[in-house]
């Protein structure tokens, strides 16, 4: 259990990894679907600059995020991006003792400690697989935060395990921002509403490319949506990007979705499967996710020498509970890890493993 701010840089993102690099470099490093947005999404978002002059109304789309996860418009609340959703989780609800479940994304402890909260770290380890044991969750914990599947180790804790952390008096909140690129989103909470305390944030940005657009959502009781939209800005999710989500929760683009995920399925057992004919790399094997966590030595230097080979890749070492042997991989097109695998391959030769 920590509860220092110490060396993780919690504001390092996989972008940083992109910024200054020569054109062309492929990018392992940011975990946003290749391809994206398709046709029919820019069109429907280009559709929607007819309306700029309006201020943004957002009920058609809040109900169709209701209507997809089959809940009331009143357990509903679009936000600028699943980030936002943390501010408002840490500025909006009265917590005192938060814990956030590490390795995960850092920005929900970033915006815990930014308002004031002194932070408790649980630390999962690599000897575990980087699973989720509830028992280590402080019992006095009244906020706890964990992702599924989890970014960056690519795990998927089964919803039971998560929901036993669950408890009156405590917000639960699960950051499923990559859950639907899960094929079939076996573990999902979103929808659960018989969960005391818990809070399911959504991002609609990784699956669609619309990183740039700020779209996400929470599903929460009432009472929670209701705190979490006093706390938000007058009109916090621009036209287009309520335009983008009525449309990426539609039936077709849930079906698009789900047979994106099912390649990236596939694609992801094409790289652990290169990966592991390295005998100087160890791979997190049960990845679920789009990404994928490998462990070697002198990874700040095989991750340099990949960027001169024209790889991207995301550091590990700004996660707490990971150092600096840890690397994340975005999982691409069989063609492009193919040459990513020649690419590591030269890497360790020339830093000696």
């Amino acid at each position: 259990m920590s509860t220092r701010a110490d060396h993780h840089d919690l504001r390092h993102h996989g972008d940083a990894e992109l910024r200054d690099a020569a054109s062309g470099i492929v990018d392992l490093a940011v975990n946003v679907r290749t391809g994206t947005p398709p046709d029919w999404l820019r069109a429907r978002i280009a559709g929607s600059l007819a309306g700029l002059a309006a201020y943004p109304d957002g009920r058609a789309a809040r109900a169709a995020v209701a209507a997809r996860h089959v809940l009331p418009v009143e357990r509903v609340l679009l936000t600028a991006g699943a980030a936002e959703a943390f501010v408002l989780l840490a500025r909006a609800l009265p917590v005192r003792r938060p814990v956030v479940v590490h390795p995960q994304f850092t920005e929900p402890e970033a915006a815990l400690r930014d308002a004031g909260h002194d932070v408790r770290r649980v630390l999962l380890r690599a000897e575990d697989g980087f699973r989720l044991d509830p028992a280590a969750v402080p019992e006095d914990a009244d906020l706890v935060v964990v992702g599924n599947p989890t970014n960056p180790t690519s795990v998927l804790h089964p919803a039971a395990t998560i929901t036993r952390l669950a408890r009156p008096g405590r917000t639960l909140v699960v950051d499923e921002a990559f859950m639907d690129a899960v094929p079939g989103e076996p573990e999902a909470l979103a929808g659960c509403t018989d969960v005391p305390g818990l809070v399911v944030l959504r991002s609609l940005t990784k699956t669609w490319g619309l990183a740039g657009l700020r779209i996400g959502y929470v599903l929460a009781g009432p009472d929670t949506v209701a705190a979490l939209e006093r706390a938000q800005p007058l009109w916090p999710v621009s036209t287009p990007a309520l335009a983008a989500a009525e449309a990426c929760v539609s039936p077709a683009a849930l079906k698009e979705a789900e047979e994106a995920a099912v390649r990236t399925a596939v694609e992801r057992a094409h790289l652990l499967a290169g990966l592991a004919e390295f005998e100087e790399v160890r791979t997190v094997d049960t990845a679920r996710g789009p990404f994928v966590l490998i462990r070697m030595a002198r990874a700040d230097a095989v991750r340099a020498r990949l960027r001169t080979l024209g790889f991207a890749t995301r550091r590990g070492d700004t996660f707490p509970g990971l150092d600096g042997e840890w690397l994340r991989l975005a999982v691409r097109d069989r063609a492009t890890t193919n040459r990513f695998l020649q690419a590591l391959d030269q890497a360790l030769t020339a830093v000696g493993g």
